[in-house]
């Protein structure tokens, strides 16, 4: 039996958080045909409120150190605040949307992250996806909107990064869709030369990318996107798209495929 189709998207924070971006994004977003779902970040918001409540925010390399006091804020910032900002505003698109943290229906199962060399506290490895329950809710018309949060079982919130969110989704709705994800960035794709923003790479596949990693053409944090990308691939994920957030309907970007 042919699998409907169903687009993922991810944005990060910055394009939800500003009311212009947000506004563009809500657009594109409910132009999309068909089943879809929505990922998002938020973690300037968390930031600026943690300030305004006198709370430190700790970064190491690029990552959120969330105590038991960052826990709160995060669980506000984005189960709360950005989540339903969102979804308000695709309602007032005709977009019958629903925000959910991994606690919700217990949709997504984390394990807190264990120290190694560094204590991150409050983070959440994701276990498990309920792709059955998700499944029935978009099959019914709703469009999940989900927070980069999730939950231990045990009566704790997990922080948890958006990316790996919007990949583990996809890859447990891969069983049920046919599931294109698309990782929404600053840039138009993945560029050849990093100084020539037209420079977009339109295809790449695993040969590819060892070759571009060796010539030092793909570096950085685009490596572990990357990664995780083609580990969706592994997984039954149709194809992985990075593109602009405001190309998101229209072909365009950089396609990750076998």
């Amino acid at each position: 039996m042919k699998k409907e189709k169903l687009t993922v998207i991810k944005v990060g924070g910055k394009i939800v958080e500003e009311e212009a971006t947000l506004n563009q994004l809500l657009q594109d977003f409910s132009a999309i045909e068909g089943y879809k779902v929505l990922v998002h970040g938020g973690g300037r918001s968390a930031t600026k409120l943690a300030a305004q409540l006198g709370i430190e925010s700790k970064m190491v390399n690029g990552r959120r150190i969330t105590d038991a006091e960052t826990l709160k804020v995060v669980t506000m910032v984005y189960g709360g605040l950005v989540n339903k900002n969102i979804v308000a505003g695709l309602q007032a698109k005709g977009v019958n949307a629903i925000g959910l943290t991994g606690a919700d229906m217990n949709v997504i199962r984390s394990v807190k992250r264990p120290v190694k060399d560094v204590d991150y506290g409050f983070v959440g490895d994701v276990e498990k996806v309920n792709a059955e329950l998700l499944g029935n809710l978009i099959r019914q018309g709703v469009v999940p909107v989900m927070a980069p949060l999730t939950h231990d079982g045990k009566g704790s919130m997990l922080n948890t990064n958006a990316d790996t969110i919007a990949g583990e989704t996809a890859k447990a709705l891969a069983e049920l869709f046919d599931v294109t994800l698309v990782f929404c960035f600053e840039k138009k794709g993945v560029l050849s030369d990093e100084n020539d923003d037209d420079s977009v790479i339109p295809v790449i596949t695993p040969e590819l990318f060892q070759e571009y990693v060796q010539k030092g053409i793909i570096q950085g944090g685009m490596i572990p996107k990357l990664e995780n990308s083609f580990s969706a691939i592994d997984a039954g994920v149709s194809q992985v798209v990075i593109t602009l957030a405001s190309a998101i309907h229209q072909q365009g970007g950089t396609v990750i495929k076998k």
